[in-house]
């Protein structure tokens, strides 16, 4: 019995495996991926406006506060002018709490305004990534829907419909979607391989790692002129010491 439950649910994976297999679209796969990331990319922008509306709130807070305590500095003058002293003192301590306000809230706009530099610094970083995605998605598509046109075409010169069930027919569509999958990991790493396909993982481009390759190659070749300097040079010296 529990074998059978294990074959029957088995057939049931292959079933809706197969039945999603035929569902899916890369190209509409991809579009979805890069709607997500323009997603992503708004809610960061959002973010940005949301801590600058903050800073400013603080700033405008700053602002009258300074007021206040030039205005209360002024007052504390004219009580003294006046000898009173209690007038004076309470004008000064209402000062003192607010010179405390301004310096905590100088503290909070620094904090801001540091995670603003980090999210614009992060939105950029973001926006060039998914640029990136956007321009290989559409090569891939490209290719897909290539692909896709010749399978069509081919099927339909030989015969080879989706609603042929028996087993040859099966064993030779298996073949053809191996061999599909095959010429496309063939033509991405081809890709790969010629930069043309970034790895969005990283922030180098295909130019940064050429140009540290070269700056590596150039630092090895002059340690390598160096060595053979020195070596020559301490040869030399040895070659006279012999002699004398």
């Amino acid at each position: 019995m529990a074998g059978l439950m294990s074959r029957t649910m088995n057939i049931i994976k292959a079933k809706w495996s197969a039945l999603l297999n035929r569902a899916e679209n890369p190209s509409q796969t991809l579009d979805y991926s890069y709607e997500k990331q323009l997603e992503s990319l708004q809610n960061v922008k959002r973010g940005i406006a949301d801590v600058v509306t903050a800073k400013k709130r603080l700033e405008l807070q700053t602002q009258q506060l300074e007021q206040n305590v030039v205005k209360l500095d002024t007052q504390a003058r004219q009580a003294v002018g006046a000898n009173r002293e209690d007038l004076a003192r309470a004008a000064l301590e209402r000062k003192s709490g607010m010179q405390q306000q301004l310096q905590q809230l100088d503290v909070q706009v620094k904090q801001l305004d540091d995670q603003q530099q980090k999210l614009v610094a992060n939105e950029q970083a973001l926006s060039a990534k998914i640029e990136q995605f956007r321009s290989q998605k559409e090569v891939m598509k490209a290719q897909y829907s290539a692909a896709e046109a010749q399978v069509r075409i081919g099927e339909a010169a030989t015969g080879i419909g989706r609603e042929m069930e028996d087993t040859g027919m099966a064993i030779q569509r298996a073949k053809d979607k191996t061999e599909q999958m095959q010429a496309r990991a063939s033509a991405l790493d081809e890709l790969v391989s010629s930069g043309q396909l970034e790895d969005l993982t990283s922030d180098q481009t295909q130019l940064d790692r050429e140009l540290a390759q070269l700056s590596s190659q150039s630092q090895v070749d002059q340690e390598l002129a160096k060595l053979k300097e020195e070596v020559g040079s301490g040869s030399g010296t040895e070659q006279k010491q012999i002699e004398q």
